[in-house]
């Protein structure tokens, strides 16, 4: 029998032909084993442990990239906050969008169940300067400034699935208080640290699964110091969005233990590459726009030999995802952008470059729905899907299928 894999494409699924001597790189899915009843029982031990003061409860949720079972889960939290005499009156969740943009009132509503028409929600704008307190300043130079009513919430909750993340070493946790209920201007001197101003290169120690050592994300734990969760729960997902387990605790030791459980399934310590790769982004939300879909490429693209081929699978049924994306490329050159960006970080100015880096190393090619002029303008050949599969299955080369490169991470041999 033929090798073949299935690769999702937005909600759609399309299998493919390979070589018999083509890699299959997975994720370990996991068992799902946490149930309405564990959790109950988890977030119940915890409140007991805390003994918080309910008179002012603050619920942080991810927004529609990044979603944690929340139609099936948010009702067990809120049952027993109630129980543990959390008055309705006294809950206000908030959406951490970071700079993405707001979700519609009818996303909203399919994204968080009922909880969303039964509760306060607050759809968080990080350009909404007067709601902000300033808190200091990190060592590294990020203003840290914190929402006025999350400062003075007396029970703050962050509620959200871990992942990797390509330049902060991992999401969910920590990052939904900042940069998910952030300032722009605070944000953007956080991602600015992705740029190392003394050599004139990306960090090469800003890398997914990556938190000591990465000055990103330990400036995200500094900016955490002056304002942590006081209880977070932390999700770890499998490769079809399940929620597998819910992780109730607090502190940074917490989150890293977190970090590492959610490792487990999804990095791969090789120093193999392939002559190509042909990869998935793991289908929606995952490829939902361009921004989220890089994410992806940038993980596949490590398993890529210097001047091979990457073909990724990304819809992008919302386009980019970002106005602040494709102006870099208009500059001209990566060395522009760079500059450009030491003076005034802005913007999607740091995914752009990351792209800009990647096409000096390898041939990226995409299945998309983005227009024709956007793939010529950020650089990449647009194929039909059977295009796609036609190169794949006559490929001589090394090669090997990605299934869900928005998870998947490559992690070099120390």
């Amino acid at each position: 029998m033929p090798k073949k894999t299935s690769l999702k494409y937005g909600t759609d699924k399309f299998q493919f032909k390979l070589p018999d001597h083509a890699g299959i790189l997975r994720i370990k899915d996991t068992d799902a084993k946490i149930t309405t009843s564990k959790f109950r029982t988890r977030i119940q031990r915890e409140l007991k442990r805390l003994r918080p003061d309910f008179s002012d409860v603050a619920i942080v949720l991810a927004d529609k990239t990044r979603l944690c079972g929340y139609p099936i889960f948010l009702p067990v939290l809120m049952q027993a906050l109630k129980e543990f005499g959390a008055a309705k009156g006294n809950i206000t969740v908030y959406i951490a969008y970071g700079t993405h943009s707001r979700q519609t009132d009818n996303e909203s509503a399919e994204l968080y169940g009922d909880t969303y028409r039964n509760y306060r929600f607050v759809h968080h704008d990080c350009r909404e300067n007067n709601i902000f307190t300033k808190l200091g300043k990190t060592i590294r130079g990020t203003p840290v400034y914190m929402r006025r009513d999350i400062m003075d919430s007396s029970f703050i909750i962050t509620f959200g699935a871990i992942s990797h993340h390509y330049f902060a070493g991992y999401g969910g946790g920590r990052k939904l208080i900042f940069p998910g209920l952030g300032r722009l201007d605070a944000i953007y001197k956080n991602h600015g640290l992705f740029l190392d101003k003394q050599n004139r290169v990306l960090s090469v120690s800003c890398l997914p699964g990556v938190l000591d050592g990465n000055p990103l994300a330990e400036d995200l734990a500094e900016y955490e110091s002056f304002r942590p969760a006081d209880l977070s729960i932390h999700g770890i997902i499998d490769s079809r969005g399940n929620v597998c387990d819910l992780l109730p605790g607090s502190g940074k030791d917490h989150f890293q233990k977190a970090c590492r459980e959610h490792g487990k399934n999804c990095e791969i310590y090789t120093d193999k590459k392939y002559d190509l790769v042909i990869a998935s982004c793991g289908g929606y939300p995952k490829d939902i726009n361009f921004i989220q879909s890089h994410k992806a490429l940038h993980h596949a693209s490590m398993f890529v030999n210097d001047g091979g081929n990457l073909t990724i699978l990304a819809k992008c049924r919302d386009g980019i995802g970002s106005k602040t994306f494709l102006p870099w490329f208009e500059l001209g050159t990566w060395e522009n952008a760079f500059y450009r960006l030491l003076k005034n970080y802005e913007g999607n100015g740091g995914t752009a470059l990351s792209m800009m880096s990647k096409q000096h190393r390898i041939n990226i090619s995409m299945v998309t729905e983005l227009d024709d002029a956007i793939c010529k303008t950020i650089g990449v050949e647009k194929k039909t899907m059977n295009q796609a599969k036609e190169n794949v299955e006559r490929f001589s080369g090394s090669i090997a299928a990605i299934t869900h490169a928005g998870l998947l991470v490559k992690r070099d041999f120390i």
